[in-house]
């Protein structure tokens, strides 16, 4: 039996959907090359497929199920990965869009992905689906092949985790910028109280190396502390050609550091307030390869 083609002539299917996609699997699985490869298995499934009535449905199946399958062996790397996990970061957030009218649809930040993680993977894709890429439950339980209630009962259990981990509304993006600044500035300066003064007093600091370069094995903790690790870095760093570049992180103001030319590591941070709550910083190299930084002016 001969096989139809779902590619009409001259044309991408994928193109329309791709976007979302690559958000969906993005979202579920903190890593952007992770998605690219989960987004193109999708399309090959879907070039050789028969009958397809609705593409976006069976491209976000395929890649829903596709994601599930791959956190399955993520689970097993997990527990031998050096010190903390972080997502892998993006500045092209425009890129991984929901493409929806939801709340969350834009959120990208690293606070919301490492909610994310700390779910079940089948309550991670009843969440995402429905509040995030608003899908109806309807759809949703075909997609993960589970009653509408049990999907109703995942999306409800991820929306309680997710709401009491998210920070307070993001800050303005001149605020967020300042504190950037300023924390910076204090860091290069060595003041330890000026640096302290800018961030909470239960703020948390993170570092992902994954083994592959010099960072804390544990989340730091609390304003004193985060400050003179800080100093520290800074202090040990002094010899070499340091450039900081503000860069949109994940859709909020971070930076680009630089050592001797090379890119070493990237930071977001969390804003509560007035003061920094959280800092990210994800030093491990196999998560900045596909890092194309969208600097700002």
């Amino acid at each position: 039996m001969s096989m139809s083609s779902n590619r009409p002539p001259d044309a991408d299917p994928l193109a329309p959907h791709r976007g979302r996609l690559l958000g969906l699997a993005y979202r579920m699985l903190g890593s952007r090359s992770d998605a690219e490869d989960i987004v193109q298995d999708a399309y090959l499934r879907f070039a050789g497929a028969e009958g397809v009535q609705n593409p976006e449905a069976f491209l976000v199946t395929i890649v829903t199920r596709l994601c599930l399958d791959r956190l399955k062996s993520a689970r097993t790397q997990r527990e031998v990965y050096v010190g903390p996990w972080l997502p892998e970061p993006v500045c092209d957030a425009e890129g991984l869009s929901a493409d929806a009218a939801t709340e969350l649809a834009d959120d990208l930040s690293f606070a919301l992905l490492l909610a994310l993680d700390r779910l079940s993977p089948m309550e991670r894709a009843a969440f995402l689906l429905h509040d995030v890429f608003d899908t109806p439950f309807s759809e949703v339980a075909s997609m993960l092949d589970r009653s509408e209630a049990a999907c109703r009962q995942l999306a409800t259990r991820a929306r309680r985790a997710v709401r009491d981990e998210r920070p307070t509304p993001a800050a303005t993006p001149d605020n967020h910028a300042r504190l950037l600044m300023a924390f910076s500035e204090a860091a290069t300066s060595g003041n330890v109280a000026r640096l302290a003064e800018l961030l909470c007093e239960d703020a948390v600091a993170i570092t992902d190396g994954g083994g592959r370069k010099t960072a804390a094995l544990n989340p730091i903790m609390g304003a004193d502390k985060i400050a003179r690790f800080f100093i520290g870095v800074t202090a040990k760093n002094a010899g070499h050609d340091i450039r900081i570049e503000p860069a949109i992180i994940n859709g909020a103001f971070g930076a680009l550091l630089y050592l001797d030319g090379e890119l070493d590591h990237a930071v977001s941070m969390a804003i509560d307030g007035e003061r920094i709550a959280a800092i990210y910083i994800v030093r491990n190299p196999d998560k900045l390869r596909h890092l194309q930084p969208d600097v700002t002016a």
